[in-house]
């Protein structure tokens, strides 16, 4: 029983280990109009922010696959949240004091980012090695925390700002660095299952050799693109291709967007253990597709914006149900497994915006065929844009197929 108790403590610990992600990746974009205005920040130097965050994650990523198993969960979990706090700190502090601000922005990012993509890998293979009954169920209800953090970081954020004024912005991030200052603590003496012996782990070179596992590596890009395609793009395409107001847009699109993720999260956390893992999966991915398409072509912009939210309960299980699948087909992969298919994930999770925005470019230049359709070339580019991206769960049902058929070549569960 304590034992039991305190692998509790570890649970809740990693729960608080995903709210931090949330918070790390979704606090700094709240201020970007913020920063416009008092620093003088450009749309380019925003985008650089944005590619620094992404490049830094990336680069993480792939140092987790190599040293995380050597050093062990504790340290790396530590490591992960004082860059976190760290990185939240800086970013309240440093653009004030240095002589260039975006230099500050800079280093905030890219430490948060470490932190960030830190947690990413470290946090999942923690949870799986658990003693569990339900370990996609756990997997799912652990990454609904995400989601959480990123619905409460939006919400108090955007209030508290609406409250203090915009000129006390700075405070809040020292605030948010709370939450990661006392998951240190916590990390440093929950107890922890020990990392695979390095004798007993299977080759990452094996791994990737592996049908399952390249299969598997697709399924996470394209999981990633699912998601940021819609979450990154929603609130711009309310405001310009649905004429929705930008407030009722950010509320109707990528927050309600959340809320539906962590709600499928959840609810697939508390009742998983029934549901046939496999076949959630499929039917989600068809789901994403009717979103997708529901938010492009339906002329009506409540159902549209509808479709937008929605797309967030039909992505809900795709990154961790991708993660439990390949566990429990390769129960000794590692920390090095959970890793590869974090970056694949996160490159699923810049190609997605990036197709949608080139494919949205490319269209809107036609602005006499739009003007034949009775739309704007802005509004023709979003539309086109936002179908486009129905390629990747479209890529992800066929996969899930190839996948069914390959665990049950090697007789497991699927």
């Amino acid at each position: 029983m304590e034992q039991k108790q305190n692998f509790k403590s570890t649970r809740l610990a990693c729960y608080r280990g995903y709210i931090v992600q949330g918070i790390v990746n979704n606090l700094s974009p709240l201020f970007f109009v913020i920063f416009q205005k008092e620093f003088g920040i450009s749309y380019g130097m925003i985008s650089s922010l944005i590619l620094f965050n992404f490049v830094t994650q990336i680069i993480v990523d792939i140092l987790c696959v190599k040293f995380v198993d050597r050093i062990g969960y504790r340290i790396t979990a530590v490591a992960a949240h004082v860059c976190g706090a760290a990185g939240l700190l800086s970013l309240g502090i440093l653009p004030r004091i240095l002589p260039f601000p975006f230099l500050g922005l800079a280093i905030a990012t890219m430490i948060t980012a470490v932190g960030g993509g830190m947690i990413e890998v470290i946090i999942s293979p923690i949870i799986d090695s658990l003693p569990s009954d339900a370990k996609d169920a756990k997997m799912s209800l652990l990454h609904s925390f995400y989601c959480w953090g990123q619905v409460g970081v939006v919400l108090i954020t955007t209030l508290a700002v609406k409250l203090i004024g915009e000129e006390y912005w700075w405070l809040l991030p020292l605030f948010w660095a709370l939450v990661p200052a006392y998951n240190i603590m916590k990390f440093a003496k929950v107890p922890l299952m020990p990392t695979i012996p390095a004798e007993e782990k299977i080759p990452l070179g094996a791994l990737c050799r592996s049908k399952i596992f390249f299969l598997a590596m697709v399924l996470m890009l394209c999981a990633g693109a699912s998601e940021l395609a819609m979450s990154q793009w929603s609130s711009l395409f309310a405001e310009k291709a649905l004429g929705v107001p930008k407030v009722l847009g950010d509320l109707l699109g990528p927050c309600l967007f959340a809320v539906f993720m962590g709600i499928g999260r959840t609810i697939y956390g508390i009742w998983g253990a029934k549901l046939n893992l496999h076949r959630v999966l499929a039917l989600s991915s068809v789901l994403c597709v009717l979103c997708y398409l529901g938010a492009s072509l339906v002329p009506n912009p409540i159902i549209a914006l509808l479709s937008c939210a929605l797309c967030g309960f039909s992505i809900s299980l795709m990154w961790p149900g991708v993660l439990s699948t390949t566990s429990a087909a390769y129960p000794k992969g590692g920390t090095a497994m959970f890793g590869v298919l974090a970056v694949c994930g996160d490159i699923g999770c810049s190609v997605g915006p990036a197709l949608t925005g080139a494919v949205s470019d490319f269209v809107s230049r036609f602005g006499a065929f739009a003007a034949s359709l009775s739309v704007t070339a802005d509004q023709l580019g979003l539309k086109a844009g936002m179908l486009s991206a129905i390629v990747f769960p479209l890529i992800l049902l066929l996969c899930l197929v190839l996948l069914k058929r390959a665990l049950q070549k090697k007789k497991l569960p699927g």
